[in-house]
């Protein structure tokens, strides 16, 4: 299951993404938002990490930019959100930095890359290794 949400500005992206993962056959619930009206993009971020961390899950945010969805992502225990730009950040994000999570923006990223990134995301492993106890590092942060 791959949970998924925007803002309205990242809106008409999350749809081509959702498509883009339904024709390879992901499974997805759609958190929101369901049109272009302005909203609050840190509701919908909170939302879609709660589902992740609750679920053993992978999630993915569009915004404007990616940045507040990343920003308000990571602040849910368990979520290790990344906010990647293009292959190479996807691919590390999963590799290094065991991401649950990618955001990215609406307004910042072509459809093309942005189907990339989903799709390299969702099937790159974590590498475990030296990464695994930086991982744990991070996430021992949520307990200060």
């Amino acid at each position: 299951m791959v949970f998924i949400g925007s803002d309205h500005g990242g809106f008409e992206l999350k749809e081509k993404i959702k498509e883009f993962l339904k024709e390879g056959g992901v499974e997805i619930e759609d958190i929101g938002c369901f049109s272009t009206e302005s909203i609050d993009y840190p509701d919908i971020a909170h939302a879609v990490a709660l589902k992740v961390a609750s679920s053993n899950s992978k999630g993915i945010l569009i915004c404007g930019t990616g940045i507040g969805m990343s920003i308000a992502a990571n602040k849910v225990k368990g979520v290790r959100c990344a906010l990647c730009h293009d292959a190479y950040t996807a691919e590390f994000a999963r590799r290094h930095n065991d991401a649950n999570v990618i955001a990215f923006g609406g307004r910042t990223t072509g459809l093309e890359i942005a189907k990339q990134m989903v799709n390299i995301f969702l099937k790159t492993p974590f590498d475990g290794g030296r990464h695994e106890r930086r991982v744990k590092k991070i996430m021992e942060l949520e307990e200060i």
